[in-house]
């Protein structure tokens, strides 16, 4: 790997990535290889996740002097208060560009996490297209989690039970509820339960084509991530579903934070030095709020972060009435 040294320092990129579900942070060369990654359980607390993460990272960073930093992900604004990010990306960017970076040649993107699904189209290097699901529960990954439970299994286990199966159970894709139904019918017939894991695997890609996915053009190279992409059974489905190869990386389930950092290293080459602050972030009373802005119709819900009774950050505006300066 050859990294920039300076005085046994080696230079490095941060790129962090808050979901609802998991919290993602890698650290790169300024060759753009992956030195180190980290991903943990959201379970919720922003906050305290991205203390967690940084705290690990931290422990094998040293000899790293970080140079560019980036957020990405729903906890975006909150990363980048709490870390010194440089720059502040959403998902469509992040994903994009860390596709590109393993594969340049992407034309589709398929991204399911705990709680979104999204797919990116890019043509020649840029992102021409893309969709996003946030309403339903049955294109993402806390879809297949929650049947997972249902029947007493770890999601490896429920996976690992789908691969192996000979053949699918028949299940409604088109909503979480009808498959509960389909589901506990199944069950009462008899089913075998890979056939039931192989069939919701099946379930999910359908559900992401027709509703997420649906009137884009899908042209290979097609790489899949995030979470979900871990599960080899919802992989074939999609193949099966195209009719093309699907390709899944090896970062998969931090290609939005590897984004992002690359993202800030271009930020970082312009010449502007790093805001960065350090592994060992602010620890203080970190609160979360937020207000109905009722200056146009636009009703903008306004959050905000402090530390005590200090503002830290703001961000929900479009026009920008309420960005801090």
């Amino acid at each position: 790997m050859a990294l920039y040294q300076v005085s046994n320092i080696m230079k490095a990129l941060l790129g962090i990535d808050v979901g609802a579900v998991s919290t993602n942070l890698v650290l790169l060369g300024t060759d753009l290889e992956v030195i180190e990654r980290f991903y943990i359980r959201t379970e919720g607390a922003p906050i305290s996740s991205i203390q967690k993460i940084m705290a690990l990272a931290a422990r094998r960073a040293s000899g790293l002097k970080i140079v560019a930093a980036g957020s990405t992900g729903s906890g975006r604004h909150l990363a980048a208060a709490m870390v010194g990010s440089d720059i502040v990306k959403n998902e469509i960017a992040a994903h994009a560009t860390g596709s590109l970076r393993m594969f340049p040649e992407t034309r589709t993107i398929i991204e399911i996490g705990g709680q979104d699904s999204k797919v990116i189209v890019l043509r020649e290097g840029g992102v021409v297209d893309f969709a996003m699901n946030t309403l339903c529960a049955a294109g993402t990954g806390s879809f297949l989690d929650y049947q997972a439970s249902r029947m007493g299994i770890s999601i490896e286990q429920f996976a690992d039970l789908a691969v192996r199966a000979q053949r699918s159970a028949r299940i409604s894709g088109r909503c979480a509820v009808f498959a509960d139904t389909d589901i506990v019918l199944k069950q009462q017939q008899g089913e075998d339960r890979g056939a039931i894991a192989r069939g919701l695997c099946e379930c999910l890609a359908k559900n992401f084509l027709s509703c997420v996915a649906g009137g884009k053009q899908i042209e290979p190279p097609v790489i899949f991530q995030g979470g979900v992409a871990s599960n080899t059974a919802v992989k074939e489905a999609f193949e099966r579903e195209l009719g093309l190869e699907v390709r899944v990386p090896e970062y998969h389930q931090v290609m939005g934070a590897i984004g992002v950092a690359i993202l800030a290293w271009r930020h970082a080459r312009e010449g502007k030095p790093t805001a960065f602050g350090g592994f060992d972030i602010r620890q203080g009373n970190l609160t979360t709020r937020s207000f109905s802005c009722e200056e146009c119709s636009n009703s903008c819900e306004v959050l905000e972060i402090l530390d005590g009774e200090t503002l830290v950050t703001r961000w929900g505006s479009r026009c920008g009435r309420w960005n801090l300066k």
